[in-house]
């Protein structure tokens, strides 16, 4: 197995479950690929099962139809159990793998707990960080299945967390515009049918109102949030600001 035989991408998107990146992030994935980035979705379980799902599955051809509406180059659903996900010795060799496999610059990863909620959320957390980590290590080859180390030059949080007035914790901030990518988004969140029945159709004007507040509050018509766990600098402060 080598590297060669896995296409290169600019940006990963890490989830617990499938919807969890389109619901956190959606819109800045569907962005990047408009900006003519390679970006891939990694689901570490395929989030089944669930009370309304016939089982995996459907859920994995949900999750390629949001793919699709995303505009996704790639895709990968790991093999790690949902409801009884871990992070474990295992759970980061097997992502940083899939890091190594697909080369990526930056990391989007969940940052937090999401209290009520899946608790997978927060072992996803501790997985992906771990394994961005396991990724860049020389001297353990064996236990990546002999595939060269590579290292990720950027790893940033998103959020699932909307019941909380302040945001997302970090050293730095980013409110990516997504005014352009809000209905790829919603569009690639209603992919999922087994997960989201009628009783639950409040998700969707939930995810709209916490878009435009972002926006709103960066000069946009829509926002999704970001976070570094290291403080952001710049080298070309105009640029950063104006472009």
């Amino acid at each position: 197995m080598t590297q060669s035989e896995y296409p290169q991408l600019d940006v990963i998107a890490v989830g617990a479950h499938p919807d969890d990146v389109e619901i956190g992030c959606g819109g800045t994935v569907a962005q990047l690929v408009r900006q003519g980035y390679q970006v891939g979705i990694i689901d570490l379980t395929d989030g089944e099962p669930t009370p309304s799902s016939s089982g995996p599955e459907e859920r994995l051809a949900e999750a390629q139809a949001a793919a699709e509406a995303l505009g996704v180059q790639h895709r990968v659903t790991m093999d790690l159990p949902n409801r009884k996900l871990f992070d474990s010795y295992e759970a980061r060799v097997k992502l940083a793998i899939e890091f190594r496999k697909y080369r990526p610059k930056l990391v989007l990863g969940l940052g937090e707990k999401t209290p009520l909620a899946s608790p997978d959320h927060w072992q996803a957390m501790q997985i992906t960080d771990a394994a961005v980590f396991y990724s860049r290590l020389t001297k353990w080859d064996i236990d990546f299945t002999n595939i060269p180390p590579h290292t990720i030059s950027s790893h940033l949080y998103y959020t699932l967390e909307s019941h909380r007035a302040n945001p997302l914790a970090g050293e730095g901030q980013i409110v990516v515009d997504i005014g352009d990518t809000l209905a790829a988004k919603l569009a690639s969140v209603r992919c999922y049918k087994s997960q989201f029945p009628p009783e639950k159709q409040y998700i969707f004007p939930r995810i709209e109102a916490i878009a435009n507040q972002l926006g709103h509050a960066a000069g946009y018509l829509a926002g999704e949030l970001l976070v570094s766990p290291r403080t952001l600098g710049t080298r070309d402060l105009m640029k950063t600001l104006f472009d």
